[in-house]
């Protein structure tokens, strides 16, 4: 009886096994933090600076546009250099971008138009960033079949600090300021660079695409467009970041107008959310196989579309807290699963390409809804808003239940290549290449 806890732990965690993830993980979990940290700090201040919903939607417009334009072109030179050296540059870069905004904030000569210009700044790093990490996580599990365990810790990671940064960087904030979080942010870059640095990483055997760059974006996005299950999937995530995610950037007027909080209000309602989404990365680690993710992605729109709804109802701070849990949960089962279902799927030279659409369709949509979602809650309140972008995930995740069965049938023959339905018949991986655009031989 003793063993069962311990096995069960061993499932959950079983990635850590490989020296590169784990460096990774530590890394990355360190740095995260810092990542929050700012973002909640950035928010704060734009809306003490401005009191105004519109200039807090154009600063998270312009953080993440980049990605809309230049994800598609980062992943194609994701495929064609060094995943693991261009990692490590934007890394750096970004830690650059951190540190001059530490510097304007604590002089006392940070302006409105600068933190745009800076947001802008690291939105170009990110959308190199992203999908390129991404891509290269396949390089550090050596056995596919912990891929979806790996990226299921990563989004774990990713909100476990989510559910610490915030809620530091709220007492911080009331504390000492805000430049404090940007200080520490740019600080805990450091951890993500020497762990890359640590790793030990093999020359791999994945085919780099040497064809001309406009040719292989053609040819990344015709696969992707090409092949239902994935082309629904994405259009799925871009529905729920542009609509959805934009609750995120109006935390601040919830905390300050709604809820009559003060900026640890914010902290603690991004926490909440954090723990809902840390919850959700735990259950999707613990499960053995990617079967059956295909349906946790309606209910998770579904989740995460009810809660935004009754959010915007809601006046007291004790059930908001209890309905960010599960906003939190929705938003994070969707995502992880939607990353893991396409990194099972694609060929790994068409990876970095694919991922950089993931990014476009996630990232990239966010800033459009944030400045849709600014504009419309300046004229008719935060609240509905909420309620607008909640609706709208529940349609969403209707439309993609319907089609589940079809997209159901047409993925099949790839799992069946894979070896993840083994009791399909011999012969099933020409079936899986004559079923979509593209080969699948190497996975």
């Amino acid at each position: 009886m003793l063993l069962n806890p311990i096995i069960h732990l061993k499932t959950i965690f079983r990635a850590l096994n490989y020296r590169n993830f784990r460096l990774f993980f530590v890394g990355q979990s360190i740095s995260l933090i810092g990542t929050w940290m700012q973002r909640i700090a950035l928010a704060w201040l734009v809306y003490a600076m401005t009191k105004s919903a519109f200039l807090l939607g154009l600063v998270s417009f312009s953080g993440q546009i980049p990605a809309l334009v230049l994800a598609p072109m980062a992943g194609v030179l994701s495929d064609r250099v060094d995943r693991y050296r261009l990692l490590i540059v934007t890394q750096s870069l970004s830690m650059l971008q951190a540190v001059v905004l530490t510097v304007l904030v604590l002089s006392g000569a940070i302006q409105v138009w600068q933190i745009i210009a800076l947001s802008v700044v690291l939105g170009v790093l990110n959308s190199f960033d992203m999908p390129n990490r991404q891509a290269f996580m396949v390089q550090m599990i050596d056995d596919k079949r912990d891929l979806g365990n790996a990226i299921a810790l990563n989004s774990s990671m990713v909100n476990g600090a989510r559910l610490i940064g915030p809620s530091v960087a709220g007492l911080l904030i009331a504390a000492v300021g805000e430049g404090v979080c940007f200080l520490i942010n740019a600080l805990t870059y450091l951890a993500v660079i020497v762990s890359l640095l640590l790793m030990r990483i093999s020359k791999t055997e994945i085919k780099r695409a040497t064809s001309k760059r406009w040719h292989q974006l053609k040819e990344g996005v015709q696969f992707a467009s090409g092949f239902e299950p994935i082309r629904a999937i994405l259009l799925m995530l871009a529905l729920m970041s542009m609509m959805g995610m934009p609750y995120a950037m109006l935390m601040p007027v919830f905390a300050k107008d709604i809820l009559h909080g003060g900026p640890d209000t914010l902290g603690f309602l991004m926490g909440a959310s954090g723990i809902g989404a840390l919850s959700g990365a735990i259950y999707l680690a613990a499960r053995k196989s990617v079967l059956g993710l295909g349906k946790l992605i309606p209910m998770a729109a579904s989740t995460f579309g009810l809660a935004l709804i009754a959010f915007s109802f809601s006046r007291h701070l004790g059930l908001s807290l209890f309905l960010m849990l599960f906003a939190g949960a929705g938003m994070m089962i969707q995502l992880a699963s939607s990353n893991t279902l396409l990194q099972t799927m694609v060929p790994d030279d068409k990876r970095g390409r694919v991922m950089s659409l993931y990014t476009m369709s996630f990232m990239g949509m966010m800033p459009v809804g944030s400045l849709i979602g600014g504009t419309v809650a300046n004229h008719i309140g935060a609240p509905w808003t909420v309620f607008g972008g909640g609706t709208a995930c529940i349609l969403g995740a209707v439309l993609f239940a319907r089609r589940l069965p079809a997209l159901r049938e047409k993925a099949r023959p790839v799992y069946a290549g894979l070896g993840i339905i083994p009791e399909v018949a011999v012969g099933i991986e020409s079936a899986a290449e004559s079923s979509i655009p593209g080969k699948f031989t190497e996975m």
